[in-house]
Parts: structure tokens; sequence; C-alpha cells
């Protein structure tokens, strides 16, 4: 059955809207035990959430420290961490912009609070392909994270700047860590994802960028920061306590050059992204602004311009409102905390 077929999305609004519905009052009414578990993926678009995690355990040791904490869980791909935020195993999560857009269409109760990141994807190739401009790409093999990713859409605007569209390339959906191996082996031509999977196969040197979006697309924004609206409704503070790390730790990151390598070794940790440090540390080095995190400002322009990409990609059916997936209060009433690592 085609992906983006009416009858497979109205199968598929259902079944997103089951788990919610089991839940039952009762699992709403109150604020969850113990730790906030906040949901991402390990890729430097999620950065912000292991910096902010440790930012909070670090000031938790502290007289004064705020009385919510917050706790990262690593995800191996975006339908579990979809699932996992669905069913209420956890309350927040890093999730893909315009898969928050399509889940609240299906009347699925999240909003986006905060952004991660800006930039941070790249389109990769061989090192010894004849591939200089994305016109070379026609008729090859380009692997993606997902349709709903922001990666599909700057990899459509390339395409589109050389008169081409999808359906002159074989797109394939691949999980971003499987994708330098797939390069390596030849079994796809290139690769459209986030950080650090281009990083790795480049500094392996069997891979350069075909492009970047600090050079094409500035503005560029993937992962935000959603929270299911019950959170909201139930722990107002626990949501702006988060977000209010998560801004704090993009000002922190983007404020030294001593911060990233910081960063770099706190996010290699195994309760983090397990990587080597050193991959990350290539990200945040070549070049300096390969990912940037300290314009997490949430933009209405922004937003639409990701959500008409959407729709002429034909991951979204029609047009979302802003205020159906977007909550702008917490990042209004952000309060400044210290990033004391």
């Amino acid at each position: 059955m085609d992906e983006h077929s009416p009858r497979r999305r109205q199968l598929l609004g259902t079944a997103l809207s089951l788990p919610l519905v089991g839940m039952g009052a009762s699992a709403s009414a109150a604020a969850p035990a113990g730790p906030l578990q906040v949901g991402g993926l390990p890729v430097t678009c999620n950065l912000t959430l292991p910096i902010a995690c440790r930012a909070k355990a670090a000031a938790d040791g502290k007289p004064g420290a705020p009385f919510t904490a917050f706790e990262y869980n690593k995800f191996s791909g975006w339908p579990e961490i979809k699932e996992s935020l669905m069913t209420g195993r956890i309350q927040a999560a890093y999730m893909l912009a315009p898969l928050v857009m399509d889940l609240t269409d299906w009347r699925i109760p999240l909003k986006i609070v905060s952004l991660g990141h800006r930039s941070g994807a790249v389109i990769m190739v061989r090192t010894d392909s004849p591939f200089r401009r994305f016109a070379d790409l026609r008729g090859k093999s380009i692997a993606i994270p997902s349709r709903f990713a922001v990666d599909y859409l700057f990899l459509r605007k390339m395409l589109a700047r050389e008169g081409m569209s999808a359906k002159d390339i074989q797109i394939i959906e691949m999980a971003p860590p499987d994708m330098p191996a797939a390069l390596y082996a030849g079994a796809v031509d290139g690769y459209c994802t986030g950080e650090p999977f281009g990083a790795a196969a480049q500094r392996a040197g069997y891979a350069r960028p075909l492009s970047m979006t600090r050079n094409e697309w500035r503005n560029y924004i993937c992962c935000v920061l959603t929270v299911r609206e019950e959170l909201i409704r139930t722990n107002r503070p626990a949501v702006q306590e988060l977000v209010n790390y998560v801004q704090a730790a993009g000002s922190w990151l983007d404020a030294s050059p001593a911060n990233r390598d910081k960063a770099a070794v706190i996010a290699a940790d195994r309760k983090f992204f397990n990587q080597d440090p050193n991959i990350i540390r290539f990200v945040m080095q070549n070049p300096s602004d390969r990912v940037t995190y300290g314009d997490l400002r949430m933009l209405r322009d922004e937003f639409d311009e990701l959500m008409q990409l959407s729709v002429q990609a034909g991951t979204l059916k029609r047009p979302i409102r802003y205020e159906q997936y977007v909550d702008e209060s917490f990042v209004k009433n952000i309060r400044p905390v210290k990033v004391a690592l």
C-alpha cells in the first residue's frame, strides 16, 4: 500500500489514537512520578538534551536547585521514539518537526515547546565519486532517514535548484547509523542525514559532503522539543524548567570552543550517545558552524516554511495551523539558568 494513500493514512490515524484513548482519565490526572523522561536520538541535532540533563543534575546537587529533574532516554529511531511518546512511556522528546505536525493533524495531543538546534544536515557522497553538483545525482540512489525528516526536504530543495525532483533519483529510507557503511559498500550512491553520521564517514576518509545546510539553508531546523499536552496541563513547571535548560544549553554550546569540546565528551558517555567523542568533536570543529545551537527562537515563518515544503513533498496531506502544534508560552517565559559543567 502506498505510504501516502488515503486508506493507509486513515488506518494510521486510527492506530495512533488508540494508545492515548486507552490510557483513560486516571493516567492523565497526576504528574509523572520520578524524573521527567525525555527521549532523544544519538545525533548532534539532539546535543542540547544531554547538556541540559547533565547541567540539571549538577544544579540538583546544590542548595536552591529547581525541584524537577529530567532524564535522558536514548532511542535508535523515530518510530520507537514516536510510539514511546504517544503511549506515555516518556513525556517529552526531540522529534522531527513535520512528524509532529502530522501527528497533531490526526489529533494526537502534542506540542512543540522549543527548538533544539539549527543546521546540522549534510548530503554525503563517496570521496572517489564523480558527483560535483546535484545534476550529477540523476538516476542515483540516495538514502534518507524518513520522508518526514527535514533532511528529505533539504534534498528536495537542492534537487529543485537543478531543475530536478525526487522522481529523478532513487530514494531509500534507512536508519542513519547504517548510512556510512552502505555508502562504503556501494549499496547507495549518497545519503542525506543529520550529524554525526556524515562526519563519521568524512573523518574515515571515504566520503565528502556534497552540500551542507550551513551553506544552503541557514535557518534549517529539524529536531524540536515536543511534549505531551497532558504534561502541560498537569505539570507546567516541569515543562518550563526543561525548556529553560535546553535553551541555556544551546547558548552554552555556542559560547566557546572549550564548551563544545566538553560537550563532545559528555555526549559520548554511555548514558547518552555512546559514541566516539572524536567523531562528535569533528562535527563541532569542521567547521565550527556545522551545527549551531545559540539561536533557538521559535519563529512562525520558519515553521510555516517547513509545513508548506512538507505539503509539497506529500508528507503532509494539508496545511496545519501553527497554533495546533506549537506552544510558544514556555520560550516566552524563559527563566535564565546556569550551565556549570
